[in-house]
């Protein structure tokens, strides 16, 4: 998929076989009314095959990146829905970043993150917005959604605890939260940030999600299990169905 395939007709606004007859006389044309070099031409209007299939809807895009700057966060994040579970995290909040390591190695969604935020007055800007931009990220990836599973759910056990998590890729965002915790901070997180971080992600992501601890002592062990099962149901729910190759898990007809 490396070399060039499809260029857009300047008349039509339609993809073309760069090596069909009409895409060959639209190179040829173009390079003789405009003065161009038809180098120069097929690299102006050129498309590799599969950001033509992103276009025209027959894939999803895997990538994404969103860039949001506020007067009291600055925060970039990168997803590749296909990765391996790779991750760069930087927010400044040690115990956040923990979580979020957790969150793409366990969904094999690679994710990069680097957040500056107003650290100095407390902790909850960073963390919330930090769901936003993740959210958006992981939605604009999922494209027009075809082809997904769009439900999964997760049980995850880390010790003496229990954690279940259920989503609905639904465009539908949603959050139902059943977390107590028996301590006010972790690390130097207060313990109230966790459900403002998985309601913005729900929120931007575009997602149904419910969230219940079955039981549990430590509350270290309780948040760390909700981001495990949140990942290992995305990783479910965002993947392709072999069986629905291209098709909208809708009877709606969208998502």
């Amino acid at each position: 998929m490396n070399s060039y395939n499809y260029i857009v007709d300047p008349n039509t606004s339609k993809f073309v076989n760069i090596h069909s007859e009409k895409g060959i006389n639209i190179i040829e044309n173009y390079s003789n009314v405009n003065g161009r070099t038809r180098h120069n031409l097929k690299h102006f209007f050129q498309f590799r095959e599969h950001e033509y299939n992103v276009l025209t809807n027959k894939v999803r895009p895997f990538l994404a990146k969103i860039l949001r700057k506020t007067k009291e966060t600055n925060i970039a994040a990168e997803v590749n829905l296909d990765g391996k579970g790779k991750y760069r995290i930087k927010t400044k909040i040690g115990f956040l970043d923990h979580m979020l390591e957790q969150l793409s190695k366990h969904s094999l969604i690679d994710i990069k993150l680097v957040a500056r935020g107003d650290t100095h007055i407390d902790l909850h800007h960073t963390t919330e917005d930090s769901g936003i931009v993740l959210g958006e990220a992981i939605k604009k990836a999922a494209g027009n959604r075809k082809g997904i599973k769009r439900y999964s759910s997760a049980v995850i056990p880390m010790d003496e605890t229990l954690t279940r998590v259920s989503i609905d890729v639904s465009n539908r965002p949603y959050l139902i939260w059943k977390v107590d915790l028996k301590v006010e901070k972790l690390g130097e997180m207060d313990t109230e940030l966790f459900k403002e971080w998985f309601q913005a992600f729900s929120q931007s992501a575009g997602i149904t999600l419910h969230v219940e601890n079955i039981y549990g002592e430590n509350s270290h062990h309780k948040i760390e299990s909700c981001f495990k099962a949140l990942a290992r149901s995305l990783r479910e729910a965002l993947e392709l169905d072999k069986r629905a190759k291209n098709i909208l898990p809708s009877t709606k007809g969208k998502l």
